[in-house]
């Protein structure tokens, strides 16, 4: 079989930046050739040192009909690739798409254009659908004017392919971004119960939408941290956590106002059940999330003391 990897999506879109950005790192340094096929052609040009130093050879298909198994087996032939990357043309309808019946689709992504998307999505919706219908990513560049859009374009694609990989892109690179019906827990509970997914996400999410919590009541289980600078009536109820090794941890926690803190054993394991607020705290050189705690009980260790986020 024929290892194929299919880059769609519309002109402009941020494919051939991609592509040039895949055949230039190392682990796309495999012997054997590889077969470029374009499907149009767009301002952004493919480097010539790149193509030479990746065994890299391109082919132009102007014309759909042209995109046929006849002709892919030609070009085949003529090169002898080990691989074959299609830059697909995004106004050709993907689903009238035919490959040699011998070629092995390993991997399909679709590169957007967010700035463009809306109108994309309103007047070419159902080419747009065939391209991310069978996509494995799709990746959302030129994301920093439309920051706040983000969310509702991945509910368009999760309509559409549940299963697909949505990455977002800005000028600094991918952003990493929690929505809201990502979360594993219910913002809408009466009182939020963190396990231990959770609480990673919980403290992550709270540092850029800390309105998403203010006035909300949670639950979880921690540790005690009671730094000697703090006021009698504080503490730190957190987590440590691993983001990718043993000698990577941190602990995770937030101020909390408690009236029973100067009596709480440091390191102790709690249930905390708290509000929160937005406020000033000098360790945040700032506002930032404020616990007030409704109660803080005495518990066991949890079973996996540690969160991790690799």
């Amino acid at each position: 079989m024929k290892p194929v990897y299919v880059i769609n999506g519309f002109l402009e879109s941020g494919k051939t930046e991609f592509i040039c950005f895949t055949l230039a790192q190392q682990y796309f340094q495999v012997r054997g050739k590889t077969l470029l096929i374009l499907c149009e052609e767009g301002e952004i040009e493919y480097d010539p040192v790149i193509l030479k130093k990746t065994r890299t050879e391109i082919e132009l298909i102007e014309k759909e009909e042209d995109f046929n198994p006849a002709h892919l087996t030609d070009l085949e032939k003529l090169h002898k690739p080990e691989r074959i990357i299609i830059e697909y043309n995004g106004m050709w309808n993907y689903k009238n798409a035919r490959l040699p019946w011998y070629w092995k689709v390993e991997q399909q992504i679709t590169t957007i254009d967010a700035s463009t998307f809306p109108m994309y999505y309103t007047n070419m919706r159902s080419l747009l659908a065939e391209m991310i219908r069978k996509s494995e990513m799709i990746i959302f560049n030129r994301c920093d004017g439309v920051r706040d859009q983000l969310s509702s374009y991945k509910r368009n694609i999760k309509a559409v392919n549940a299963s697909a990989d949505v990455i977002f892109e800005g000028a600094e690179g991918e952003i990493d971004e929690i929505f809201e019906e990502d979360l594993p827990y219910d913002l809408t509970q009466d009182t939020i119960v963190l396990d231990n997914n959770g609480y990673g996400i919980w403290y992550l999410d709270c540092m850029d939408h800390l309105e998403r919590y203010e006035g909300k009541k949670l639950q979880f289980i921690a540790m005690v941290l009671k730094p000697d600078h703090f006021p009698e009536n504080y503490f730190v109820p957190g987590r440590m956590a691993m983001t990718c090794c043993a000698d990577d941890m941190a602990f995770l926690g937030y101020a909390c106002e408690f009236e029973g803190a100067s009596e709480l054993e440091q390191r102790a394991w709690v249930k905390v059940t708290a509000t929160i607020s937005k406020e000033y705290w000098a360790d945040y050189k700032g506002e930032g999330p404020m616990l007030h705690a409704v109660s803080v009980e005495k518990t066991k260790a949890p079973k996996e003391a540690i969160i991790s986020f690799s």
